[in-house]
């Protein structure tokens, strides 16, 4: 059925069109719980809010829903979102009124009572296993409950769940101010970023990222590659890695990776050194060495002192910049360093250079230094980031621009 609609986006509907509506809202609260089921990271609550503020100033009654962690389809009282309410309460200083369900005559007749202008969260959606299958009596239900849908949880736009793409058959559907956002970012860095274009890969696995590695190596400048998939593109250059991860499998994808660069001309920077540790631990016995003389009883934990320089110096030039990965075991204290520099060097560049950040590692280690607000855009899905990057259809957004 073709899109019959003058836009996808939230921004382009009259707002008198949503006075007095019943606005359901797919946010991706997927967050971070500490051992008291307290919020630790609030970044993806807060990207939301411009969303939801103009949905309640529209006078709307407005439905949020989302997942929390991996219940299996039951429910756990360990990943309610009665923490998110709490936290969301805080921001926005405003009640939320927590329900106990997402669907059935109670959930309905609860919304069907409740005034407009006020704000209702659903439960954990992953408490019915209908949710991932895409059931579409789960979606229907769902949208029963509202007269819009919107979805804003760019972090499950890669999901074909019932709370992304089920529901559109249902309800008029459209996208809300996050996952615009999120779309133009990134439709920047594909179709027109200012250059040198500069891209830094980390994370400990090359099978992660095959897909994504080639692309950019199509619209980057220059790729820095470091974490543990350093060690599949050493050992790709015949460099021996000792106890290092190593993806042997995946050599010759890195070498015709390497070959793609060499041919369109593009710069893939390697590390030169690295600090290697003689176990995976906090006290382990951990030095400097350069690449090609990593002892065999010995695993690379960092990137090294002049690998960070390098890397630096590459920054320093860049007019678009996407990071992705931490570039070593950054968890551990000891080897956080190359991650920590690399991160305020990018933060460094400010208004000079368009960054965008996408991953929770990488948003992690900008916010753990306190740059976070330093940087362009911080994508709230690294996953979708990654397969939308890729030129990959995500699920969520093809299902409303279908409709």
């Amino acid at each position: 059925m073709p899109n019959t609609k003058a836009s996808i986006y939230l921004r382009d509907i009259e707002k008198e069109i949503l006075i007095n509506k019943k606005v359901i809202v797919r946010v991706d609260y997927n967050v971070p719980l500490d051992k008291k089921l307290a919020v630790t990271d609030d970044s993806r609550i807060l990207a939301t809010l411009e969303t939801i503020k103009y949905l309640l100033s529209a006078g709307c009654k407005v439905i949020l829903m989302s997942h929390l962690g991996r219940p299996n389809g039951e429910s756990n009282n360990k990943l309610k979102l009665d923490p998110v309410a709490r936290k969301l309460e805080d921001l926005l200083q405003k009640k939320v009124i927590k329900l106990d369900d997402c669907i059935g005559q109670d959930v309905k007749k609860f919304i069907s009572d409740s005034n407009n202008g006020e704000l209702i969260l659903l439960e954990n959606l992953r408490f019915y296993k209908e949710e991932e299958e895409n059931d579409e009596y789960f979606a229907k239900e769902l949208a029963s409950l509202a007269d819009i849908y919107i979805n804003d949880a760019f972090g499950a736009a890669h999901r074909a769940h019932a709370s992304t793409v089920g529901i559109t058959s249902f309800v008029p559907s459209y996208i809300g101010f996050l996952m615009e956002k999120e779309i133009k970012t990134l439709d920047k860095l594909i179709k027109n970023p200012d250059r040198p274009f500069v891209s830094v890969i980390g994370g400990a696995k090359v099978r992660d990222k095959i897909t994504i590695l080639e692309k950019l190596v199509d619209i980057s400048d220059i790729l820095l590659i470091g974490g543990g998939m350093a060690y599949t593109f050493l050992a790709a250059l015949g460099y021996e890695v000792g106890r290092s991860i190593l993806e042997k499998e995946y050599i010759e994808n890195v070498k015709k990776i390497l070959g793609i660069a060499k041919k369109k001309n593009k710069e893939i920077v390697i590390p030169v050194d690295s600090l290697v540790a003689d176990e995976f631990a906090e006290d382990a016995i951990a030095y400097n060495v350069p690449v090609d003389k990593i002892p065999p009883k010995m695993m690379g934990m960092d990137i090294g002192e002049k690998t960070i320089r390098i890397f630096q110096k590459k920054i320093e030039n860049a007019k678009t910049l996407f990071w992705n990965g931490p570039l070593g075991v950054f968890e551990m204290r000891k080897f956080s360093k190359g991650t920590n520099k690399i991160a305020a060097k990018i933060a460094t560049l400010e208004e000079r250079c368009f960054t965008v950040i996408g991953g929770g590692d990488s948003i992690a280690a900008i916010n753990k230094i306190g740059l976070a607000g330093n940087i362009s855009h911080i994508s709230t899905g690294g996953g979708a980031s990654m397969e939308y990057l890729s030129g990959e259809k995500l699920p969520g957004i093809e299902a409303i621009k279908n409709k």
